[in-house]
């Protein structure tokens, strides 16, 4: 069995509902179709990932017919993203996985390599953290359950990243933190990136 569990946290691609902060600028619709490229880039990017067992959070429903059908799905439960990310370590841990590694959809950036990079340093580190150039973070990893990293956070803001790492500071955790990489959620990000809207 693999020890090593990459979980992608996704949002159900629903016009309206996705890439808010972005659709306010370029419109609903096309940020849609920005998220559904963002989508494809990291279904790429884990199909190439190797020796690792991959879950598919969704955070409405379970879509039994995408592009994610050849891996293990699950939905989000709990509230925040910080208690939905916590409880679906828990229960992969539970499943046996011993390193776990969270991931979402909105990074053109990341790569297999970030991935295995992260895997790599769990052995030595207890917690890898990706930190993103809007002050939050494209990648978190564990080896083992470290509710208070996801505690008294406030998501989608700039001080995501850095309020994590005091955490992990006063919890005395040794850690490793990845290059930062960007993602996307405004139109300054995704004029960054030569996107083609299908």
């Amino acid at each position: 069995m693999e020890t090593n569990k990459l979980i992608i946290f996704v949002k159900n691609p629903i016009q309206g509902k996705v890439k808010t902060r972005l659709a306010a600028e370029i419109g609903e619709a096309p940020a849609l179709e920005i998220y559904k490229t963002l989508l494809k880039h990291t279904h790429q990017v884990a199909t190439n990932t190797q020796e690792v067992s991959i879950s598919v959070y969704y955070a409405d429903f379970v879509n039994n017919n995408d592009l994610w059908n050849n891996f293990d799905k699950k939905l989000q439960e709990q509230q925040d993203l910080g208690s939905r990310m916590n409880h679906a370590i828990k229960s992969e841990m539970e499943n046996g996985f011993q390193n776990i590694i969270i991931i979402g959809s909105d990074c053109l950036e990341i790569n297999p390599q970030h991935i295995q990079k992260a895997f790599l340093s769990l052995k030595t580190n207890d917690i890898v953290i990706g930190p993103a150039e809007d002050g939050g973070y494209y990648l978190i990893g564990l080896k083992s359950l470290i509710p208070d990293i996801f505690k008294n956070k406030k998501w989608s803001t700039d001080t995501v990243f850095i309020d994590t790492i005091e955490d992990i500071n006063r919890l005395n955790l040794k850690h490793m933190i990845l290059e930062t990489l960007c993602d996307i959620d405004t139109k300054k990000d995704l004029d960054r990136y030569k996107i083609t809207i299908e």
